[in-house]
């Protein structure tokens, strides 16, 4: 008789190394385990170090089938304590220059370790889409590869066309007076699947005066790979997104939207890996006995997510916008929030709130979400938190700061009506107005009917025989199952 474990598939998945890429693909991988995959995460050696540090081993104490492997991201070590993002055009450098070599010599660790009967040999790949040299590695080893998007299809989708940006000379700008004439509300009809789109609602990548400009490039290259790829999966929906998905799939071979992933996550049984997790920074465990003090949908949920930073001037914008307001909030604060120090709040501010604010430095944020006592997010727009807004029925104040946020947040404000966005200039009189929209105004009201009905669908469609559902079934059998 055989080894079973010759007969169970294996997959390999690896993320982009940041947060916001991690956190999907670590569900993404939790699902195919539900169904049966031996799983190998990958995280770069630095990550590993860090989620040491946030979580201790039981972020990686799952079961005998599901365990973790690490590679060198390549970048110099730093004097940090190891508990900082790293800089995003460096790690995109890295991982085009010096992943493959390490990820190859991975791959043939695992099977090597399959010819002894430790583990199944290694049967498919899953790679976070930016990372253009694992498609290399599968067509050496004859593996079939599936691409994951970690942001929208409408995000995916304006990346797709940046190549035609540039060639219609809408890109780069010509100086840096078009980012405030009015030429980035330039309307992008033309693109099937982004109605209703101008330049400000693309990536933000485009706002360049740089014909040079490296993540445009990186960009650029990830859709020509994404291009050659036999399909994506993103953590999407077609209640959310269909015509964007529509579009996709017209220029792609095989494109399955299989989210929300939050409600896929919380239908699916998984005792056995609640221990697993994939945060970066250590968790306070101070705001749940906070919140428990609230009444039901009174707190605003503050996160600007694991990258975005900030002036010492917008925070105190932000802090005495929401202290004015005079609403309950619990604002997460990183120690690397604002650019170039340390985040100092002043004695006054810490009194004027001390009967109603709670300030942390990271939380298990869909529990937050998800807690009876959250009425509202103010959120900087990154797609996992658009999601597990929209998963907990939580409607959003918006302020985008970087990369695909401005993209989702279009969509959160003016496509599905279940948020406001604040100026990037941010002025406390405009927080503290939004906030009070958000949580008590007619406008809030509407917006929390209106997230309460996409909740209600995203449930609908990740429990069996739900589209989502149904979209990850066949993802299994069409790809990662075939034989190339």
């Amino acid at each position: 008789m055989s080894n079973p474990t010759e007969r169970k598939p294996h997959a390999v998945l690896i993320p982009y190394p940041a947060q916001g890429h991690i956190n999907p693909l670590f569900g993404l991988a939790k699902l195919l385990h539900l169904r049966g995959f031996h799983i190998t995460f990958v995280h770069t050696e630095y990550n590993y170090k860090r989620l040491l540090n946030s979580r201790g081993l039981k972020a990686f104490d799952g079961s005998q089938d599901f365990h973790f492997e690490t590679i060198p991201d390549g970048l110099p070590l730093t004097d940090e304590a190891d508990n900082v993002t790293q800089d995003i055009v460096s790690l995109c450098k890295t991982v085009g220059e010096n992943f493959l070599l390490p990820f190859r010599e991975l791959l043939a660790r695992l099977n090597d370790s399959a010819i002894v009967g430790h583990i199944p040999p290694v049967t498919c790949l899953v790679s976070d889409c930016s990372l253009t040299f694992t498609t290399q590695a599968a067509q050496e080893l004859a593996l079939p590869i599936l691409l994951f998007s970690p942001s929208s299809a409408n995000s995916l989708l304006s990346i797709m066309h940046f190549r035609t940006l540039s060639d219609k000379g809408l890109i780069p700008l010509k100086d840096e007076s078009y980012l405030t004439n009015g030429y980035l509300d330039t309307k992008l009809d033309w693109i099937p699947g982004l109605q209703n789109f101008r330049l400000k609602d693309m990536p933000d990548f485009i706002r360049t005066t740089d014909p040079n400009n490296f993540m445009v490039e990186y960009s650029i290259g990830m859709a020509d790979s994404v291009l050659k790829a036999p399909a994506i999966v993103i953590n999407t929906s077609d209640e959310l997104e269909s015509e964007a998905l529509k579009a996709l799939s017209s220029m792609l071979p095989s494109v399955y939207p299989i989210g929300p992933f939050p409600s896929f996550l919380n239908q699916s049984p998984q005792s056995h890996l609640e221990s697993l997790g994939s945060n970066l920074w250590k968790e306070d465990t101070e705001w749940l006995e906070w919140l428990k003090s609230k009444e039901p949908n009174s707190v605003v949920y503050v996160n600007f997510g694991s990258i975005t930073v900030m002036s010492p001037e917008k925070l105190l914008e932000f802090a005495w916008g929401l202290a004015n307001s005079k609403r309950p909030f619990l604002w997460i604060i990183r120690p690397d929030l604002v650019f170039g120090g340390s985040v100092i709040l002043s004695s006054e501010f810490v009194n004027e709130i001390s009967d109603r604010g709670l300030i942390a430095s990271w939380c298990p944020q869909e529990q937050v979400l998800n807690h009876p006592s959250i009425g509202g997010f103010l959120t900087h727009c990154g797609w996992n938190s658009t999601i597990e807004s929209i998963c907990a029925g939580v409607p959003m104040v918006c302020w985008p700061f970087f990369a695909d946020q401005p993209t989702n947040c279009r969509n959160i404000c003016n496509e599905w009506g279940i948020g406001i966005e604040i100026d990037t200039d941010v002025k406390r009189k405009e927080v503290e107005k939004h906030v009070n929209e958000l949580m008590v105004g007619e406008k809030g009201k509407k917006m929390r009917q209106k997230v309460m009905q996409l909740k209600k669908k995203a449930k609908e469609d990740t429990r069996s025989g739900g589209l989502s559902f149904m979209n990850l079934d066949k993802v299994i059998s069409e790809v990662l199952f075939k034989q190339n």
